[in-house]
């Protein structure tokens, strides 16, 4: 549901420089799988899911209190706890979980494809943008482009890693639209700061319990690739990303994503030995195609009480009271 202060008056959304930022986070998280890949080496599942969580709340508290952050208030405690569930939780446990379950780096990023649209479709629940139907008709033919790619490179049926990764998509649809929306009253860096912190108390003692239940096996690729997940994937990845949602839109930035899946594709041939095949131009072409034109379409975001009633913050302004309720 949407906030109760929204109207129906929409208002138009300009991207600015926000799809540059989201652009740089899309670069970020591109490199997450095959990190997770690498971090498998030498890490169980479930601590790479959980852990990587409790190493950024470090960063987070040390960041938080360099910048100085106000304390968040009332409703925003709430959306801050939702984003925790998407972003903390949900992708990172059930696309690690994905990988465990024998998906590779390739094909799970191909179906994280699909995750602009979701996105989208949670930007209209939960942030009230109206994108148009030519909006909507390219990011599915975008997605469309994605679903053939990975029935004509992967095994042509759904899997228990399919479905893992398919329980991430719905998480993290759900966490990217609601710190786009926190965003607009709070930096990006703040949201994602809040959240781990606010999720600590379950991700530190858990996965304390868990480096005793799976005991790693160290070497330098996992490591690598866990402490990459931790500082970049679950921590600086998300200050130019919800920076992105909030300036440009959560449903039009999201769809920068789409080259998201073609990027890792690269990373995972060349830091994994993976193969994607030929294909892959051909799916490039048709993902860049419909970026383009879903840029090109109109987003509308209904009017809130903030742009009506109130003096309207600017987006990665923080409030000195608090900011609003999100």
């Amino acid at each position: 549901m949407k906030d109760d202060d929204s109207a129906t008056a929409p208002t138009s959304i300009a991207p600015s420089g926000g799809l540059a930022a989201a652009a740089l986070g899309v670069l970020a998280f591109s490199f997450t799988l095959p990190a997770t890949s690498l971090a498998l080496r030498g890490f169980g599942p479930y601590t790479i899911g959980l852990g990587r969580a409790a190493i950024a709340a470090v960063l987070a508290v040390v960041a938080l209190r360099l910048t100085r952050a106000p304390r968040p208030r009332g409703r925003q405690w709430v959306a801050l706890a939702v984003v925790a569930v998407g972003v903390v939780f949900g992708f990172p446990v059930l696309s690690t979980l994905a990988l465990g379950h024998g998906a590779s780096a390739s094909h799970a990023a191909v179906v994280v494809g699909l995750l602009p649209v979701t996105t989208a479709v949670f930007a209209v629940v939960r942030v009230g943008e109206r994108p148009s139907w030519f909006f909507w008709t390219a990011s599915v033919a975008g997605a469309g482009c994605v679903v053939a790619f990975t029935l004509r490179n992967g095994p042509g049926r759904l899997s228990a890693a399919d479905l893992f990764l398919f329980g991430a998509l719905v998480t993290a649809g759900l966490g990217y639209a609601e710190g786009g929306r926190l965003a607009r009253t709070m930096p990006g860096g703040a949201v994602v700061s809040w959240a781990l912190i606010l999720a600590a108390p379950v991700t530190v003692p858990v996965t304390a319990v868990l480096i005793a239940a799976e005991p790693p096996r160290w070497s330098p690729a996992a490591v690598a690739g866990l402490a990459y997940l931790a500082a970049v994937s679950m921590f600086l990845g998300f200050f130019a990303w919800y920076s992105g949602l909030a300036r440009a839109g959560v449903a039009r930035a999201s769809q920068v994503q789409l080259a998201q899946p073609l990027l890792t594709l690269v990373w995972s041939w060349l830091l994994l030995g993976e193969h994607a095949g030929m294909s892959t131009v051909t799916a490039a072409a048709g993902v860049l195609v419909c970026v383009l034109l879903a840029q090109r379409a109109r987003v509308s975001r209904e009017r809130t009480a903030s742009t009506t009633g109130r003096r309207t913050v600017a987006p990665g302004a923080v409030s000195r009271r608090g900011a609003a309720d999100g």
